[in-house]
């Protein structure tokens, strides 16, 4: 039996998870296959509405999915049917799931009861006892509050295109607890003195990479920074390099699936130490926190006191429409109190200005909860002026015979994010197609002052005007908050400057990427070009943010493309000549941005300045969204050359327009004269796939050939021949021929250990570049060779077939075409081959040919969700929003996924309950009769 329609529908609405079912290749030259995401049934001709599980809903309608068996109704989990309109005006629905267990009220009892088909616990009848303390949290909802507002203000009339990205909306949705917070304070040991410093991280989910900014206080430079699991060991070890910044950056990437869900949980801890003679380390916990989505304004809390070892932050925000500022304060170290029973102690707030106390606020906190929140309303002109300079000081002081204080100043929020904006005719108020570009850079200051780089070109005429403006209420009615016109020089088409009057209304829009910069032209008064600044998320890139990006325009397409989409991009070329490249694009999506979506846009590729046919390029990636990213590390010598030279360019090319839709020149100086050194990457390369054999055992992407385990993603020569090159991919070993170079010096050797003859001596080896290398799986191929193109993130696309050209060395794919079959039921064999077949009650296997995709050796796996399993596996599904289900038991057999709800007895009381960790209901206060019904009760699922 499939899988039931609505549990894919669910797992794509709310996990992103789009599985491609039509074929997609990279073509260097060629136009690029869309890769098409999964799509609902359509209603019926004429209707409105949404489709979900194969069932039709009107805009406006909500209701619980329900998922078939063994899964029934998620009563805790609610689907919305939204109105959305397109940019021609047509009304359609998208589908928003969300799980409603946090809206649940707290039941005024201690002893709370879950009746089956209810999400939220009630007190049982006659109860009357209340609960004494509630969370800050719960009790705070401003900041939750902020989530529902910006997604509200989506929809509203009149909206700019580039508002929200896909990317944005989707991390909204689907994962609001992607953010985390950590406060470091001072360790105490036998050995180490405690310490007055302090520290704040901020970190950003993103799939399995962990992104971290770090703040730090009244401590040298750190060092190193360990991240801790639930026992203490060490998960990861950062070596901090050297610099001058206060502010440290980084990433944590293909974090393992047991440590995601540790964080998740919140079981995770973090330290930081530094070098210097006086050793000093912080630790602190890592949490979820709903306040880092809206905080706006933030400052860290450190003592006057020397080997305090105590601190804390505060997470500040303004109010959309008043002049409120709400916070929250995460202390920490505050109260010293080690007893098991709480102790509730006073605290004093206090906003101040210069020493002189501006607001005050008085409250009671426990030792064991000792987070705080609270609103000062009515903030006056003076008081608003003060907090975006950075003038205003909070303090927190504990009243008793022994008081503590902490304080700082509060400054608009620090990350290592980059606010940029890239500017497209496409997103104008009025849209159009002209092939120009802007792109910009920002930088805030903790005194309020906004740098900014802004360079232009390719407009229709010159420019009039440079604004930094609000979103506009109605189509014609602009609001410009800042003019950067008398900074435009039209010689260099760039605008440099600063802002040194920003509000604090200023720096809060801007944080919440609630700004927008416009460039009106002599043609375009009402503007040409505009773009949303948002910030970019900091992804570990060795890439100069801080620098002008290149831009990125059909203007500089040859011949020139007119197009409404534009973009930027970052390069740099390390020390082993890698190049790390960063694009974003505006524009170049046809569908409505806030559409969730896994279309492939167009493909980015690098290559010379050079109109000839024979010009290499080389593909970077495809676009899914509007950001690219990534790291090229084998680079041809004349590639790094034309790079240093600034003769090189990287384009995207699209459908539409194959042989570049946007382009720019690039100029990245190098020191790189030989490119890349093999030796270098070959023991990078030994040193990732070098795994324990019974590790490897218990990797389900490991692939086991020729009675041998081996790693996702490595290669190897295989014993049957010494000339094929065998890789794994995902269980699936493909192997090529080695494709020796042509040798022109006088006299060849053949060594007995290699495939392919090489020079006697000394002597001269010139290498004809004849064959085509493939991104995708990062290969040379043969003239005239064929085959499946790898393109991340969907791996092998079985729908496409790639040929190498070799009178050009360039790569040419284009979809397969599926035979007509002649009988009525055609079965697809694989969830991952292109065409169906007819099915044959005995079939033998086919012949595998080198170039052909061969199935690793031993049973077939299960996929559920995004993980594989091993045949007999068994484990409880995790279900979007709701977590793990563990009154479901799945397996996997032989390649299909069973599950089975546990069964339960009928019962005849009437009072029945369900208590927290059961899997079935229960009588409450009378003798329990029931019936026992097993029946043993299954279900196939075919690889959700």
């Amino acid at each position: 039996m499939l899988a039931p329609r609505a549990l894919r529908c669910l797992l794509c609405v709310l996990s992103c998870a789009w599985w491609p079912h039509t074929g997609a290749a990279s073509r260097l030259k060629s136009a690029a296959l869309p890769i098409q995401s999964e799509r609902e049934p359509q209603p019926s001709k004429g209707l409105t509405g949404c489709s979900f599980g194969g069932r039709f809903y009107s805009l406006e309608d909500t209701w619980h999915p329900d998922l078939g068996e063994p899964f029934g109704v998620m009563h805790c989990v609610q689907c919305y049917c939204e109105p959305q309109k397109s940019r021609r005006g047509k009304v359609f629905g998208k589908v928003n799931c969300k799980n409603i267990k946090q809206d649940c009220p707290d039941p005024d009892c201690d002893d709370p009861i879950l009746l089956p088909g209810h999400c939220c616990k009630t007190c049982p009848k006659g109860s009357g006892d209340r609960k004494q303390t509630d969370s800050v949290l719960d009790s705070f909802e401003y900041f939750h509050e902020k989530v529902k507002e910006k997604e509200d203000d989506l929809h509203k009339s009149y909206n700019d295109r580039s508002y929200l990205s896909s990317e944005d909306v989707a991390r909204c949705l689907v994962s609001p607890s992607a953010d985390f917070v950590a406060v470091l304070t001072g360790v105490t040991s036998s050995w180490l003195p405690s310490s007055s410093a302090v520290a704040r991280v901020r970190f950003v989910l993103t799939r399995n990479s962990l992104a971290f900014s770090i703040t730090y206080q009244r401590m040298g430079r750190p060092s190193k920074i360990v991240f801790l699991d639930s026992d203490g060991t060490t998960a990861f070890e950062y070596r901090v390099p050297k610099g001058q910044s206060d502010m440290i950056c980084g990433v944590w990437k293909n974090m393992a699936k047991p440590l995601l869900r540790q964080l998740q949980s919140e079981q995770m801890r973090i330290s930081m130490t530094t070098s210097t003679s006086r050793r000093e380390e912080v630790e602190g916990k890592i949490i979820k926190h709903r306040a880092l989505f809206a905080e706006t304004f933030s400052s860290m809390l450190t003592s006057e006191e020397e080997n305090s070892g105590m601190g804390g932050i505060a997470m500040l925000t303004l109010s959309d429409t008043e002049n409120n500022l709400h916070f929250i304060l995460i202390l920490q170290g505050l109260i010293k109190h080690k007893g098991k029973d709480p102790l509730l102690v006073p605290i004093r707030v206090q906003l101040v200005y210069r020493q002189h106390i501006l607001r005050e606020i008085r409250a009671n906190i426990t030792s064991h909860d000792p987070d705080f929140a609270e609103v000062l309303t009515d903030l006056n002109s003076r008081e608003l002026f003060w907090l975006s300079r950075g003038q205003l000081e909070i303090t927190v002081a504990t009243e008793g015979p022994d008081p503590r204080q902490i304080s700082g100043f509060i400054t608009g929020r620090k990350s290592c994010d980059t606010i940029q904006s890239v500017m497209s005719s496409g997103d104008a108020l009025t849209p159009g197609k002209t092939g120009g570009v802007g792109s910009a850079v920002f930088s805030l200051h903790d005194n309020g002052t906004l740098d900014y780089q802004v360079q232009v070109a390719g407009l229709s005429s010159d420019v009039v005007g440079l604004t930094i403006e609000l979103k506009p209420r109605r189509r014609n009615k602009r609001s410009v908050l800042y003019d950067l016109t008398p900074e435009y020089s039209k010689t260099t088409g760039q605008a440099v400057g600063s802002w040194s009057r920003l509000e604090a209304r200023h720096i809060h829009m801007l944080l919440q990427n609630e700004l927008f910069i416009n460039v009106a032209t002599a043609h375009s008064q009402e503007g040409e070009l505009r773009g949303q600044i948002k910030a970019l998320l900091y992804s570990g890139l060795d890439a100069p943010r801080h620098e002008l990006p290149t831009p990125l325009a059909g203007y500089f397409v040859s011949p020139p493309v007119r197009t409404g989409a534009s973009g930027h991009t970052w390069l740099s070329v390390d020390k082993q000549c890698h190049l790390h490249y960063e694009i974003v694009v505006a524009g170049l999506s046809r569908t409505d941005d806030i559409t969730v979506n896994a279309h492939l846009h167009g493909l980015a590729e690098i290559g010379e300045m050079d109109d000839s046919s024979t010009a290499h390029k080389r593909l970077l990636t495809g676009f899914y969204g509007s950001q690219a990213q990534g790291v090229l590390k084998d680079i041809s010598a004349e590639l790094l050359q034309h790079l240093d030279q600034g003769t090189a360019f990287i384009q995207v090319s699209t459908k539409m327009n194959p042989r570049g839709e946007i382009r720019g020149r690039v100029h990245v100086p190098n020191n790189c004269e030989s490119g890349m050194k093999a030796d270098t990457d070959e023991v990078e390369f030994d040193d990732v796939y070098q795994k324990d054999p019974e590790e490897l055992k218990k990797d389900p992407h490991t692939c086991f050939f020729e009675n041998q385990h081996h790693a996702h993603g490595s290669r190897w020569t295989p014993n049957y021949d010494k000339c094929f090159s065998c890789s794994c991919q995902k269980r699936t070993v493909i192997c090529d021929p080695v494709i020796c170079p042509v040798l022109t010096c006088s006299r060849t050797i053949q060594p007995d250990d290699k495939c392919c003859p090489v020079c006697d001596g000394k002597t001269k080896l010139t290498v004809h570049y004849s064959c085509c290398y493939f991104e995708g799986d990062q290969k040379m191929h043969a003239p005239g060779t064929t085959w499946h193109p790898f393109v991340p993130p969907f791996g092998y696309i079985k729908c496409a077939v790639c040929t190498c050209k070799g009178s050009t060395g360039e790569v040419h794919c284009e979809k397969v075409t599926c035979p007509a079959l002649t009988c009525s039921q055609p079965v697809r064999r694989n969830p991952s081959d292109c065409c169906k077949e007819c099915p044959e009650e005995d079939r033998t296997p086919a012949g595998l040919e080198h170039s052909d995709m061969m199935q690793a050796d031993g049973p077939r796996h299960c996929k559920f969700g995004k993980n594989y399993y091993q045949n007999s596996d068994s484990w409880h599904p995790w279900v979007p929003l709701v977590g793990e289900m563990k009154c479901i038991n799945c397996w996997c057999d032989h390649g299909v996924t069973k599950c089975q709800r546990k069964q339960c007895p009928i019962l005849t009381c009437s009072n029945i309950t369900r208590t927290d960790g059961s899997c079935c209901p229960e009588c409450v206060g009378e003798q329990r009769t029931h019936i026992n019904t097993r029946t043993d009760r299954s279900i196939s699922i075919d690889n959700i």
